[in-house]
Order: structure tokens, then C-alpha cells, then sequence
């Protein structure tokens, strides 16, 4: 299917990059800044607003981590260049400026440059069809080795990777507002174009 002939944009509106992987169309990823400032806007608002409908984790080779927020966070603040989320007990330290370290204990800068991200992005995976399969975040570190990826409510699945027998795409309004808030995007017909898991995804 074509996207294009089903995108419903505002004139302002960010078009993908389309990454390719075994010659087929794989995934559409829209670029972020990764200045501290506007990293810990964009995780605050994602975790702070949608700590219930998100899965996140680092996925690595070999290893891949799909967390659930056990409830809303409790604090979510930044200091020496990471941003801390809480939940009570459990918490996460996200590297997401730079990290001076500490009076008598500075960082090296090979490994200031190495902690800071390099990448963030918004992404969308298509199936082999073409369609959308999933949407979510993703930001790698200095040297370009994930730090973590949010996966956006799907209205294919839902907690615990449990299949919807129908898509539930009311579950989109994540996705809708993020990308509208921050890509200038509006409400895609092409997002309800696919037929999720059992549609022969990737």
C-alpha cells in the first residue's frame, strides 16, 4: 500500500527517512534533537502522561528488554546530565546531557562523549506489506549502542504482548498525539491501514 496516496498531513508537516533492511521497506523514522533541554521535555511528557500504555526498554542483540511502568512515577528529575524516573522503589537512570561527574571525580571526556546520546528518533515499523505495525522512540548513546526504546500503545496488542482478535484503534491516540505535537503531524488514514500480528508482520 502506498502511503502516500492515504497520508493526511498539515502543510508543516515532517516526512520520514526510510530506513531499508533485506531490500524490503522496514521503517519510517523521523528525527529528534538530542540537546539535553528537549530530551527531558519529550521523556517527562512521554512517561509522565503515558506511563500506562508504554513498554520500554533497551533492545540489544541478543536481549531484549520490554518493561511496563509498575505505576506513575513518583518523581521524574534530572541531575549531572541524567534524567532519573522513579516509581516508588524501582527506578532508571537515562544519561541524556553531559555528565561532569563530581568535584574530585570528573568524567573523562571519551566517556562524556560516549554516554551522551547521538540519536533519538521517533520511528514507525511497517510489515512486509507495507502497513504499520508498530510505533514508538528510540535513542542510542555516543557511540551509537541503544540506551532504550518505547514502544507507543499498539491496537494490535496489549499488555503482556496478548493479541487483540480486532485492532482496538483507539489505542492510536498515543501515537496521534505525539506525532502531532512533535513531528507537526496530523491524524494518518495510513496508521489503520494494517491487519497487526496475524497480517503477516515482519
Amino acid at each position: 500500500m502506498n502511503a502516500t496516496t492515504m497520508t493526511v498531513v498539515t502543510p508543516t508537516a515532517r516526512e520520514p527517512e526510510l530506513q531499508v533492511q533485506n531490500g524490503q521497506r522496514t521503517l519510517q523514522t523521523w528525527a529528534l534533537p538530542i540537546d539535553e533541554a528537549f530530551l527531558e521535555e519529550f521523556l517527562t511528557y512521554v512517561f509522565g502522561t503515558y506511563w500506562e500504555q508504554i513498554v520500554f526498554g533497551p533492545i540489544i542483540e541478543g536481549a531484549a528488554y520490554e518493561l511496563t511502568c509498575p505505576c506513575k512515577p513518583e518523581r521524574i528529575r534530572k541531575f549531572d546530565g541524567y534524567l532519573t524516573v522513579t516509581f516508588g522503589g524501582p527506578h532508571f537512570h537515562l544519561c541524556i546531557g553531559e555528565n561532569k561527574g563530581s568535584p574530585r571525580n570528573r568524567t573523562p571526556e571519551d566517556l562524556k562523549r560516549r554516554r551522551k546520546p547521538s540519536l533519538a528518533q521517533i520511528f514507525r515499523r511497517l510489515d512486509r506489506d507495507g502497513a504499520p505495525i508498530s510505533w514508538g522512540f528510540e535513542m542510542k548513546n555516543g557511540v551509537g549502542e541503544p540506551m532504550i526504546s518505547i514502544f507507543f500503545a499498539s491496537p494490535f496488542l496489549s499488555a503482556g504482548d496478548k493479541l487483540h482478535r480486532e485492532p482496538k484503534w483507539e489505542r492510536l491516540a498515543m501515537w496521534r498525539d505525539i506525532s502531532k505535537r512533535y513531528l507537526g503531524r496530523q491524524p494518518e488514514a495510513f496508521d489503520e491501514s494494517g491487519k497487526g500480528y496475524r497480517g503477516g508482520c515482519d
